[in-house]
């Protein structure tokens, strides 16, 4: 197979996660989430990729922008250099962004390091998924975002690429 005819591949497979998670989103309606979920997600804890355990409770009082992604997901990859300039934006303000990768830790901490993701990620495989349901993720697609205002309460969630013109807006309602 050529270089080329593989990027025309990889082309087509990141067009064709990026339609099926806004679909899915329409068909689901993967924006309301639901009424528990930030408080599941406060009572995680998962292993920074130097398998150090972190309690997401260590973030309450924030708003908490917990994002599912993985380094093998195009739509993923899409979104965190604006999680990176959000992240710096909102930061002192009060905004937390936290990864959640659904991924090897070596892959994670050489992406991490060659973007310099200012944000916390934590580690975790199948329960990562699990935990992502749990939070309102239907499909168990990626990338999956839950925003979590500063009492510990979902007020949004998001099923595929969520970008900087539509979080903003929502960060500066909850700040």
């Amino acid at each position: 197979m050529t270089r080329s005819t593989r990027l025309f591949l990889f082309a087509v497979v990141a067009l064709l996660a990026l339609a099926g998670g806004y679909f899915a989103r329409l068909w689901l309606g993967a924006d309301t989430p639901p009424q528990d979920a930030g408080a599941v997600l406060l009572a995680t804890r998962l292993n920074d990729p130097a398998g150090v355990p972190q309690p997401m409770a260590q973030w309450q009082g924030k708003v908490l922008v917990v994002n599912f992604w993985a380094t093998w997901c195009p739509p993923c990859l899409k979104e965190i250099p604006e999680f990176i300039r959000l992240q710096q934006r909102y930061g002192p303000k009060g905004v937390q962004f936290v990864g959640i990768a659904i991924d090897d830790s070596a892959q994670v901490v050489a992406f991490m390091a060659e973007h310099a993701m200012n944000y916390p990620v934590l580690m975790a495989k199948r329960e990562g998924l699990d935990l992502a349901r749990a939070a309102g993720n239907r499909v168990g697609a990626l990338p999956f975002t839950v925003v979590i205002d500063r009492q510990g309460k979902a007020a949004h969630v998001e099923l595929g690429v969520l970008d900087e013109h539509r979080l903003a807006p929502l960060l500066d309602r909850l700040l």
